[in-house]
């Protein structure tokens, strides 16, 4: 026989519920990691210049170092030779010193040669094949520079010590060439919570089994890893178990030991065959039984030798919008990851009317084509449903229908 709804909770009530546990019983934790495998991890603390950058005045561009006071006064119609008396890639240096009348040819990136304070463009010079009165060690500059023109001044960037990426980072490209400039090769991340998968029911195949009569493919393992995933975490599918009281309890008892939570799709509802909150009386404390949305009433919230076991309904429409809802945000937070942008929402006006039950928030899927929100009305168990969805738009709790015309908030999946 089936068991009761016992601890059903309201929709906020639920989510302030599941963050106190998780606030409860996990801190978040750092490791140190190399920098080439940083890509996609969140920084655990601030990261601080370790040199200055450029760690030298250096050129910005080809052309000519020179004492800005040897161009004064200069132009096409009077220019002003000067002897080139080195010569200067990036990478390398010389001991010479640039004295009025004489010059260093320089590339980019070059380190400015003492007594120099600003570079000529080369397409401001001319050589010994522009004007044959030049000897080979000379050039003509046809424009006058300002001291500081074209040079980046050492510390110009960045000075050492200075933060140059904030805790609760999300490492990109960009951010991590900002470390590689550094020379840092290790970086303090947060470590991935790592969160198990489980899916249950008679119903379920592998994709790697041939499709049988009354038989579905499991659609939430590999779903909700992606989701758990995409929060910063360690996902991990940890098979299919039928709806076999002793073969579900030891599975949960044996996931716990290799994960830090575990998501349970299936069995979380109150019929025959719905094992999970009687397991997890058993061998842990349940806190939450149901919760007053749609879909996804039959969620479940319970607690296994100190770590957090959630049940999510098996239909997947119902799964991945209670996990992007309910779960996904305490996740985020303990994985450190904080998004830049919160989750985009946008407004359109309703294509067609939505019918809400009275007494039950419902989060209703939504596909938008210029501006203009589409309702799509197919029950929590259809999975193509999600491949249209854009996001989905909530109806309050004591809202029994939304007019075709009225505009409505979405919330973006993406």
């Amino acid at each position: 026989m089936g068991v009761e709804f016992l601890k059903i909770k309201e929709s906020e009530e639920a989510k302030e519920i599941i963050q106190e546990k998780f606030d409860e019983l996990y801190s978040p934790q750092s490791e140190i990691i190399d920098i080439a495998d940083s890509y996609e991890r969140i920084t655990f603390s601030d990261i601080k210049s370790r040199i200055d950058f450029p760690p030298f005045d250096r050129s910005l561009k080809d052309g000519f170092a020179i004492n800005a006071k040897d161009s004064y006064g200069v132009n096409e119609e009077n220019p002003k030779r000067l002897k080139v008396i080195d010569f200067l890639e990036a990478g390398s240096f010389t001991d010479k010193t640039v004295e009025p009348g004489t010059t260093v040819e320089i590339s980019t990136g070059a380190p400015v040669p003492d007594g120099a304070n600003a570079v000529v463009m080369v397409e401001f010079a001319n050589r010994e094949s522009d004007n044959p009165d030049l000897a080979s060690d000379e050039i003509e500059i046809l424009t006058s520079v300002t001291p500081s023109q074209d040079i980046g001044k050492k510390g110009s960037d960045v000075q050492a010590g200075q933060v140059i990426l904030e805790k609760n980072k999300l490492l990109n490209p960009p951010k991590i060439g900002v470390i590689a400039a550094q020379g840092i090769d290790t970086v303090e991340v947060y470590k991935k919570p790592v969160v198990g998968v489980i899916s249950t029911g008679n119903e379920l195949l592998t994709n790697q089994e041939e499709i049988k009569p009354g038989k579905i493919y499991d659609v939430n393992s590999e779903m909700i890893k992606a989701g758990v995933e995409s929060c910063g975490a360690e996902g991990k599918t940890l098979g299919i178990v039928k709806d076999v009281y002793d073969d579900l309890k030891a599975k949960i008892t044996e996931s716990l030991k290799e994960c830090d939570i575990l998501l349970c799709s299936g069995g979380t509802s109150a019929g025959v065959g719905d094992n999970i909150r009687q397991i997890l009386d058993e061998i842990g404390t349940v806190y939450i039984h149901g919760i007053t949305v749609q879909p996804g009433k039959p969620t479940i919230l319970g607690v296994v030798d100190g770590k957090i076991v959630i049940g999510l309904p098996g239909n997947p429409v119902s799964a991945i919008v209670i996990f992007n809802v309910f779960v996904a945000p305490s996740i985020k937070k303990l994985a450190g990851f904080v998004d830049e942008q919160p989750h985009k929402t946008i407004k359109g006006k309703l294509a067609r009317r939505i019918h809400s039950p009275i007494g039950r928030m419902q989060y209703q899927l939504v596909r938008v084509e210029d501006g203009i929100v589409y309702p799509i009305f197919k029950d929590s168990g259809a999975i193509f449903s999600l491949a249209s969805a854009a996001g989905y738009t909530k109806v309050s709790k004591q809202t029994e229908m939304v007019e075709e015309g009225e505009e409505v908030e979405v919330t973006l999946f993406n």
